[in-house]
């Protein structure tokens, strides 16, 4: 009789593992899949995380200027300052851009997220120009890890009816968190009277929070193998996207050159061209080509995105040939007014690609396409403004501004044919146009 029970409670017990192999583990990642965040609080919360780290990356520029001043170091370290955030941005870029293509998008968000409070400590408790290198060093790393991880999980976050509006998100994120940290940093330096503290405090306490946010999350990407030859330093883009890449390139160039001439000159062009020192315009010139940017990127998301692609371009041309003239002439409005029109054209334009390319690759790629685009962009927005901070000392501040603007132009101008020759290939093949 005891050996009947005994070969009726195996045989159920096998049973219950054939039906249910993870047994107890099963029910507890039923669990934890139940305390996960709802779809559109994720993509919400995630997309605020994305805005901190770029809010970040703009909130050291107005500072600048007050740690020369307080500091007394020569000028150039300011552009070794903003030259090693690009170098080591690059190069995470190259080798982990696809790494949550392979591990999954929160283990290097929550990674990405902790070293970006770290380099906030940093600056928050620099004494020396050699701290803030550093700092932005750490910065670098951090959002390059970030940037395609970020903008990746944003579009596969979105739900479903959502989708556009993901891949625009992920475009003006970065833009418009710029804009604002550069612009409440101006505020601070203008009224606060130790802005050091309130800009570095309140970034760690975002990063905390977009912490929280990362881990409440659901995993978008199914782990598989190949993490570790995943950090070969290589740029490698989706087949299906690789014509379309190509001819994005000059477009990438242009906007991201003219951030670089905003973000990393302007300060010097307010005190050394217009004779200004102040905190708050310091920010607002900054800020305003990213906050039109972000704005024109948001209310562009329904419309055609090969002819906003265009536009923008047009845009840029007109806006920057106005700046150069307020630069020229020591107009001040005129800086302005260029700055608004070109950060219409930035903003549109960059939107306007990634939302004709993050269809193209499928969700297991998707990371490695974003850090292929952020590796163009970050080299258009670095290079071109490490080599103005060299020529600064041999032509002077306002030529080496006009050459700026007038290359920018440029970029721009190329871009705007090879957009508008790529429409009319598409217009005479409807059944590859991007319904974008």
């Amino acid at each position: 009789m005891t050996t009947a029970e005994e070969t009726s409670t195996a045989s159920v017990a096998r049973i219950r593992r054939a039906v249910d192999p993870a047994g107890s583990a099963g029910r507890t990642d039923a669990g934890r899949a139940r305390r996960r965040l709802r779809p559109m609080p994720a993509f919400i919360g995630t997309s605020l995380a994305f805005v901190a780290v770029a809010l970040a990356v703009g909130a050291p520029s107005p500072l600048f200027v007050l740690y020369q001043h307080e500091w007394g170091f020569a000028p150039w370290l300011l552009t070794v300052a903003f030259a090693i955030y690009a170098i080591t941005l690059l190069v995470t870029l190259l080798v982990a851009g696809s790494l949550s293509d392979h591990i999954g998008r929160r283990p290097v968000l929550i990674g990405a997220l902790a070293l970006q409070a770290v380099a906030m400590l940093m600056f928050l408790f620099a004494r020396d120009i050699g701290w803030i290198i550093a700092a932005r060093a750490v910065q670098g790393v951090a959002t390059g890890a970030a940037m395609s991880t970020f903008t990746a999980a944003i579009v596969e976050l979105a739900p479903e009816r959502h989708k556009k509006l993901g891949a625009t998100i992920g475009s003006t994120a970065p833009v418009g968190g710029i804009a604002l940290g550069a612009f409440f940093t101006g505020l601070a330096v203008q009224f606060v009277p130790q802005p050091t503290t309130i800009v570095f405090v309140s970034l760690v306490v975002l990063f905390v929070a977009g912490l929280l946010v990362v881990l409440g999350v659901r995993e978008t990407v199914t782990r598989r193998p190949g993490a570790l030859g995943s950090l070969i330093p290589r740029l490698v883009i989706p087949r299906a996207a690789r014509a379309e890449f190509v001819g994005a390139i000059p477009l990438f160039a242009s906007t991201w050159m003219l951030a670089g001439l905003f973000i990393g000159l302007s300060p010097s062009i307010l005190s050394g061209v217009f004779h200004l020192d102040s905190g708050l315009l310091n920010g607002a010139i900054v800020a305003v080509p990213p906050a039109v940017g972000a704005t024109a990127g948001l209310l562009l998301t329904r419309a055609p995105a090969r002819r906003t692609a265009i536009v923008s371009m047009v845009a840029i041309v007109i806006g920057i040939a106005v700046a150069a003239a307020g630069m020229a002439f020591a107009v001040l409005w005129l800086l302005f007014a260029g700055a608004v029109i070109a950060g219409a054209g930035f903003g549109a334009g960059f939107s306007s690609m990634l939302r004709m390319l993050a269809p193209l690759a499928p969700n297991n790629q998707r990371a490695e396409l974003f850090a292929g685009i952020f590796l163009v962009s970050y080299i258009a927005y670095g290079v071109p403004a490490l080599i103005a901070g060299e020529l600064i000392g041999v032509v002077g501040l306002l030529p080496t501004a006009l050459g700026y603007a007038a290359a920018i132009a440029l970029a721009a101008a190329v871009a705007l044919v090879v957009q508008a020759g790529r429409a009319r290939v598409r217009s005479s093949s409807p059944a590859s146009i991007i319904k974008a």
